[in-house]
């Protein structure tokens, strides 16, 4: 356990500030899977070579992440960040909750269609 008084411990936690800016989508429509390819081409790239490739991408996924890759940069510039320097630190899906739908088949069937969500997340920082 941690030694001191609570407030103690959690002025020492506060103090572990993360000066990296952010954006995060939540149940985004797209599967982790299709949003990963398009995180996979830029992951480690500065943003300019970025926003090229996410606005040249015929995905559907480079939309979204496109979308969110501009509220990451505006929540940069409100950390005082120099936009020039920016680079894409972290980028990741996680699987959301799965919307489950029933398509009718013959003879009285149904089938199960899993229409899937994730929570992708842009991590910016400067070089």
């Amino acid at each position: 356990m941690a030694k001191g008084h609570r407030s103690q411990i959690k002025r020492q936690r506060n103090e572990q500030v993360d000066n990296r800016a952010r954006a995060t989508i939540s149940y985004a429509r797209v599967s982790v899977q299709k949003a990963c390819f398009v995180l996979d081409a830029i992951r480690g790239k500065d943003v300019k070579t970025a926003l090229g490739i996410l606005a040249y991408n015929p995905r559907y996924a480079s939309s979204v992440i496109l979308k969110l890759l501009k509220s990451a940069i505006a929540n940069a510039e409100y950390k005082n960040m120099d936009t020039e320097k920016l680079y894409i630190q972290e980028c990741y899906a996680n699987q959301g909750p799965i919307l489950k739908r029933i398509r009718p088949r013959a003879r009285g069937s149904a089938n199960r269609i899993l229409k899937r969500t994730s929570h992708i997340t842009i991590v910016l920082n400067e070089r």
